[in-house]
């Protein structure tokens, strides 16, 4: 034998099996006296983990429905756990009740419960009730299914005999999200007193129609109805006519925790075949900006991680959550969502949020901005405390925002290379998969189906954007200096190219695709939009190619001058709906129409030089048919791509999902269309008639009065007023509409000096112009 080479194979031996790794089954099991229970299998993974880091955990859990007093906890020292659920397995946020009821009156049971929060879910043999509210619920009536002008009106307040701790609930006055108050009290004049309304980032009173009262005893008067008296420590419940045999009251915000650091990440966990629910609503929480997007935001969700690496959440369901779903904050890398149910939920289903500390000289509200002199000018993130290189695919997703309204399917912001595939999200109150920022772009949004969407708001996109990076300023004219000379500092930013294709998109309410504010470096390719067109606002280096816009077609909204925007080979069912253009990109040509006066339109703009029309296109289009035959194209360069297999591929899911309605609507625009113009003092002027003139001028509604242009050398011109100004009311006379205009200028006609309050970047002022004789 030769001694030396036999020792040095025993030593390789034992080197390589000390880097073996071996298992440990842990079985968590209601049923079973041997088994662990759910907390102390986690307690025990971490204990054996601390004893042995190469030991391979999986937590089994078996048929059965698990309460949580607190969340659990999975820390790094767990890295490489694995949680299974075999059968139907319900990890639940809420404890049972075990009430005594007795009568109240001929409708309501009451009993004594202790400790009950304004922010639990009750529910009732596993059906979610209804906190007491004013109006009541309607699953048809619009925001919060059901709303009411008068829900905190002087009248109503008085008839509540302790109003503090309602919650009063109410649209942004744009409709641009929703805000959420506490009353603390009333004041000697019968109003109610408001705290909060920190759920959305761009300022505003609460609409003056859309608001909803909840959490009132002498409101609960219908079916499902609770009401908990902290005073007393009572529920009171509206009889059901069978007696409940189970009652539940969510009592945590988050079921896992998911923590480490950059430095000492948590790794490789997978979590599968698990039902999460009944969360509490967490929408009175702390809020903090997602820099100058609309969006506030709460750091949670019923699975929480941050500093993670390789996380896998497969075939699991969330429902009856009162927040956000999962919530992936600050630094994560390489994480899989896939082939999940996400439905019937309070917030966004994925949220991924970085860290402010890795966004260059951020700003955090719409009005803000960063002085150019004062600017780091150097690309992309300054740390790595971000979300990156994750995929969702393959999830169903429908009825969430079921409380909050500025939600989405799927959340990106301060984020980079975020894919978002085969998805199917539809029966949402705004969009289906809304980027924040331009921060650091590189995301992938493929092959999804969204549709029913911005159900119970308004001037979004069921894909919407925003890109107020470093380069955006909320004075277009402080903009236009900072972009005139290079347009690619839209790039600090957005460092890498977003891809939007292969979808199928459907807003009713907007747009299909929105690229709103500032949002730049971007491709739009192959996807079919079924009702609201393609808009692109203000920004830089998009490109729009391959697309079918069913019914509608292209949107650009106060583009630079140098936007470098590319725009071909689409299929547009409409004439180009363009608002206060300076410029028409680098290249806006052979695009393809179904009508030729709609092409000859966008001829008289200077663009479509080279594109055609076509007739059998049309038809083909009339039947549903959107691959079309060869010969049709030989004259165009466009391509035909998959528009039968959208969204989820699961079999299960996709047997659970629906579908969108597809309509055609074929309409022929003429020129004259709804351009009637009045000129007052040099200036041209026309009544706002469209969504696209309300949303480019940040309108609450569509009411106003446009300055289309002004002639040099005019009164106009001299004074406070500027193209795209839009006029609410002068001296007091509304001026909604073109009529109302013309009367309020001739009462006013022998004035000097007019008070007059405009819209301008968004936000309305008052200003006096002179001299206008």
């Amino acid at each position: 034998m030769n001694t030396p080479l036999f020792f040095i194979q025993i030593l390789l031996l034992i080197s390589l099996c000390s880097g073996c790794k071996h298992s440990k089954t842990l079985i968590v099991d209601n049923n079973s006296t041997d088994s662990y229970t759910l907390t102390d299998a986690f307690t025990e993974a971490s204990r054996l983990k601390e004893l042995d880091d190469h030991l391979n955990i999986q937590i089994i859990i078996k048929e059965g429905t698990y309460y949580l007093d607190r969340p659990i906890s999975i820390t790094p020292v767990m890295s490489g756990l694995s949680i299974i659920g075999q059968g139907l397995v319900e990890i639940k946020g809420s404890r049972i009740l075990k009430p005594n009821w007795k009568i109240y009156n001929d409708k309501i049971m009451s009993s004594n419960i202790k400790n009950i929060s304004s922010n639990s879910l009750l529910f009732v043999d596993n059906q979610k009730q209804i906190l007491a509210r004013y109006p009541n619920y309607n699953e048809k009536k619009g925001p919060w299914q059901g709303w009411a002008a008068d829900a905190i009106s002087k009248e109503r307040v008085a008839s509540w005999k302790n109003p503090k701790g309602a919650i009063f609930n109410a649209m942004h006055r744009g409709q641009w999200g929703d805000f959420h108050y506490t009353i603390t009290g009333v004041d000697d004049n019968g109003k109610a007193i408001l705290s909060g309304g920190q759920q959305n980032n761009r300022a505003s009173k609460p609409h003056i129609k859309y608001r909803m009262i909840e959490n009132i005893f002498e409101e609960l008067d219908s079916p499902k109805e609770w009401f908990f008296n902290r005073q007393e420590q009572k529920l009171y419940l509206w009889e059901t006519t069978i007696m409940p045999q189970l009652v539940e009251v969510s009592n945590l915000d988050n079921l896992i925790h998911i923590e480490g650091t950059e430095n000492n990440p948590v790794k490789n966990i997978s979590i599968e075949g698990v039902q999460f629910s009944q969360t509490n609503r967490t929408y009175l929480k702390d809020y903090e900006p997602l820099l100058r997007s609309d969006w506030t935001i709460h750091r949670d969700g019923a699975i929480y991680m941050k500093g993670a690496e390789k996380v896998s959440i497969n075939r699991c369901t969330f429902k009856d959550l009162g927040g956000n779903v999962v919530f992936i904050d600050g630094y994560n890398r390489d994480h899989h969502f896939s082939n999940n149910l996400i439905h019937d939920c309070g917030a966004t289903a994925f949220n991924f949020v970085g860290d402010p500390s890795a966004v260059r000289s951020p700003a955090f509200q719409y009005y803000q901005s960063v002085d150019r002199d004062k600017m780091d000018t150097l690309k992309g993130p300054k740390n790595n405390h971000y979300p990156m290189q994750c995929v969702v695919d393959n999830n169903l997703i429908y009825r969430i925002g079921r409380i909050e309204k500025q939600t989405a399917g799927v959340n990106i912001s301060m984020s980079r290379r975020i894919k978002v595939d085969h998805n199917t999200i539809y029966d949402v109150p705004r969009a289906a998969i809304n980027i924040c920022d331009g921060t650091w772009g590189g995301h992938q949004i493929t092959n999804n189906d969204a549709f029913n969407t911005v159900l119970e708001t308004s001037d979004h996109g069921a894909f919407n954007s925003w890109g107020r990076d470093r380069f955006w300023h909320p004075n277009r004219g402080v903009m236009n200096k900072l972009t005139a000379k290079d347009a690619s500092i839209a790039k600090w930013d957005a460092i890498e190219t977003t891809t939007i294709a292969n979808n199928r998109f459907r807003c009713d309410h907007g747009w299909d695709i929105d690229l709103d504010d500032g949002s730049s470096n971007y491709i739009i390719e192959n996807n079919l939009c079924l009702s609201g067109g393609i808009k692109l606002r203000e920004g830089f280096y998009r490109t729009v190619r391959n697309n079918i816009t069913l019914n509608n077609g292209f949107h650009p909204h106060v583009w630079f001058s140098n936007s470098h925007d590319s725009i071909y080979n689409n299929i547009f069912m409409s004439k180009h709906k363009d608002i206060r253009l300076q410029a028409w990109g680098d290249y806006v040509d052979k695009n393809i129409y179904t009508d030729k006066s709609m092409l000859v339109i966008n001829k008289t703009k200077g663009v479509d030089n080279n594109s055609g029309y076509s007739d059998d296109i049309r038809h083909a289009i009339e039947k549903k048919v959107f691959n079309f035959d060869q010969n049709l194209l030989l004259d165009f360069n466009f391509i035909n791509f998959d528009t039968q297999h959208f969204g989820v591929t699961d079999p299960k899911l996709k047997e659970l999902a629906k579908k969108p309605n597809i309509s055609i609507i074929v309409r022929t625009e003429q020129l004259s269309n709804d351009m009637v113009f009045y000129n007052w003092k040099g200036a041209k002027v026309k009544q706002v008639t469209s969504l696209a003139e309300r949303s480019a001028a940040g309108l609450p509604n569509s009411k106003g009065i446009i300055i289309v242009s002004i002639k040099k050398e005019s009164p106009a011109d001299s004074s406070d007023l500027q193209v795209g100004d839009v006029i609410t009311n002068i001296e007091n006379y509304e001026t909604s509409s073109l009529p109302q205009f013309i009367k309020a200028i001739g009462q006013l006609e022998t004035h000097h000096s007019l008070k007059i309050k405009r819209y301008r970047n968004q936000k309305q002022s008052t200003v006096t112009i002179t001299n206008l004789k």
